[in-house]
């Protein structure tokens, strides 16, 4: 995610919408200034906490979201890094 999205919370509001969903993965700053995520779940859920990525926590500003699908690795859990 690209914009105005690290000092708003985006990494543990991600980190709560993805468990509510039941997704496992991670989410971690850049040093772009993006924020970066892999999420793993049923697809109807992935899709859902990507819905929620383009819009993001209250205070931020999502101004893009690239999705890349990829095989699963077997994440549990979902932990900021």
């Amino acid at each position: 995610m690209t914009g105005r999205v690290q000092g708003v919370f985006f990494r543990d509001s991600c980190r709560t919408e993805a468990v509510a969903r039941g997704c496992a993965g991670w989410v971690r700053n850049r040093p772009d200034g993006a924020v970066e995520a892999v999420l793993e779940g049923e697809p109807a859920a992935v899709d859902a906490v990507v819905a929620w990525m383009r819009a993001g926590p209250r205070h931020a500003s999502v101004d893009a979201v690239e999705v890349q699908d990829e095989q699963p690795t077997g994440e549990h859990g979902f932990s900021i890094r």
